[in-house]
């Protein structure tokens, strides 16, 4: 079977080879999940900026405008990863870019905290447009080189959050700010254009790809339902590992309620208390649907042909925890972090070298090297003869950068506003400062890298279900960023580096007993089951995919 251009499926992919179909579509949708990363972390560059701009917002304010921006895209992947599975990623990457560009909007424009965190929060939902993409680019390419193709796809596009670090104050300050000469909302005017291109683009995705290629049938599942087990002991572990979807969102909830504007608490614990039971009512509702649901599933009979490794999904799930989780924690407090840390630095006129410029460009160090880890974990991935041990090898990778990341930093006398431990480089002078990128590259190269080998094995544990269990490990991403936002906005930046790290040798020991290499991994073709017609459904993915 070939392409619209007449490619091989099992031919080795060629990057700049835009004559085939399947290329086309891989640059196409990396620039979609750009696009919606660029917008998703405008934040974290412009924190000082918007701190320096509005008078009343102050660090912690900004701490949980961090949570807010990534809370909601747990509930948010899973909910796609149903979509997806059931119309098609053309359809629903186009939508979600379009519906996101008015919450960029409204964020720019909002003159209150309440207007700041409901726009933040759901803005963060534009952070699922990265399950989109994998469904999408599983379906054209074989599983012997999804690895790479995922790799590329996902390092590429995670590229926005440092593209966004390197370029935003430039363009908020000097083009709009300078040049011509906006004044000091320069970064309301920034997050407001993102938002636009982002529905631009939007539009023109539904116009340039299709789902899969001619000859081949998209199959969608007939109905949004939990997602369903082969054993009765896979039952449990899907029941267990679906309660940190919710309690994520418990945990924010907490945070925001112990917040304070103008004196005044942010939520009573009436409202928190409110919240606690609504998300309680959503688990067990999930609950009780994936029981009536699964149950009689089980009680037919599972044929051999359909049974699956449900341990490897909640490895996987584990690994992005501690990769992407870190990831985004990390993108969004580093800008801040660098320039805090480096204020002893200064240039021959006693001005700060690290300003909040300086600062973004230090910190989108971290995720620059996606444009190279990412696809290189997928591809060694692809290319050796353990996925398995490949994943292990990232995993220990990062549990040694986080750890060296926490003696960038030394602690100072003294507690800041917050009342946390004050920070102050380990060793002073701007070799130190280059040091510390150094550091900062070398934990981020495993970081990206145990991401690409995550998502070069989720499309083989279930080929079926790709959807559902990307939008779940998407969503442990989530869990683990807002977890790791809620424990930075409570400790210092030096003890913040080393609990990831202890996250990431969690992570390690789960992936070790639970991860299982998926069969047929490293095959040449799609397989036929993916070829014919709509088959079982094996129904989407978990908490809230029935809402």
């Amino acid at each position: 079977m070939t392409d619209t251009a007449g490619t091989d499926p099992a031919e080795a992919p060629k990057l700049l080879d835009f004559s085939q179909e399947r290329i086309r579509v891989l640059h196409f949708t990396w620039i979609a999940f750009f696009m919606t990363f660029y917008v998703w972390f405008n934040l974290a560059p412009l924190a000082t900026t918007m701190q320096n701009d509005v008078d009343w917002l102050t660090k912690e304010h900004v701490k949980i405008l961090l949570i807010s921006n990534v809370a909601l895209t747990i509930p948010a992947r899973i909910i796609v990863g149903a979509l997806i599975d059931r119309y098609g990623s053309r359809i629903v990457f186009s939508g979600l870019m379009i519906v996101m560009a008015i919450p960029t909007v409204w964020f720019a424009v909002a003159d209150s905290f309440t207007q700041l965190i409901i726009s933040r929060l759901f803005l963060g939902s534009v952070g699922a447009g990265f399950v989109i993409g994998i469904k999408m680019v599983a379906q054209w390419f074989p599983p012997k080189y999804v690895g790479r193709a995922e790799g590329f796809y996902a390092g590429w596009g995670n590229f926005g959050s440092a593209f966004a670090a390197m370029t935003l104050p430039w363009f908020a300050l000097t083009v709009l700010g300078n040049w011509l000469d906006v004044g000091e909302g320069a970064w309301r005017w920034a997050m407001a254009i993102n938002g636009l291109v982002l529905a631009i683009y939007g539009v023109m995705y539904y116009f340039l790809v299709t789902d899969v290629p001619t000859g081949r049938t998209l199959i969608r599942s007939k109905k949004t339902e939990p997602m369903l087990c082969t054993s009765y002991f896979d039952l449990g572990q899907y029941l267990v590992w679906s309660i940190p979807l919710v309690g994520a969102l418990g945990i924010l909830a907490w945070r925001i309620s112990n917040v304070k504007v103008n004196g005044e608490i942010l939520m009573s614990d009436s409202t928190l208390y409110l919240i606690y039971a609504a998300l309680t009512i959503i688990y067990l509702s999930h609950a009780g649907k994936t029981l009536s649901v699964n149950l009689p599933y089980l009680r037919a009979g599972v044929p051999e042909e359909e049974k699956y490794h449900w341990g490897s999904v909640a490895a996987l799930n584990s690994t992005y925890f501690a990769n992407f989780g870190a990831e985004l924690a990390v993108v969004s407090m580093l800008p801040a972090f660098f320039e805090d840390t480096f204020v002893p630095l200064r240039n021959s006129m006693g001005g700060p070298i690290v300003t909040a410029t300086v600062a973004g460009l230090v910190a989108s160090s971290f995720a620059f090297v996606n444009l190279v880890a990412r696809p290189l974990g997928g591809y060694l991935s692809d290319r050796l003869a353990s996925r398995k041990r490949t994943m292990l090898f990232y995993i220990l990778g990062i549990v040694v950068g986080f750890f060296l990341m926490g003696f960038i930093a030394k602690w100072a006398p003294g507690v800041d506003e917050d009342g946390l431990r004050n920070v102050t480089p380990m060793f002073s002078g701007v070799g130190w400062l280059v040091m510390a990128v150094v550091i900062t590259v070398f934990a981020s190269v495993f970081v990206q890298g145990a991401e690409g080998a995550t998502f070069a094995i989720i499309p083989t544990v279930n080929k079926r279900m790709t959807g559902q269990i990307a939008g779940m490990a998407g969503a442990y991403g989530n869990v683990g960023a807002v977890v790791y936002l809620v424990l930075f906005s409570l400790v210092d930046a030096r003890t913040f580096f080393f609990i990831l790290s202890a996250g990431a040798a969690a992570s390690f020991v789960i992936t070790l007993f639970m991860l299982r290499d998926p069969e047929g991994s490293f095959d040449d073709s799609f397989g036929h089951e993916e070829i014919a017609g709509d088959g079982p459904n094996p129904g989407p993915d978990p908490v809230g995919a029935e809402a």
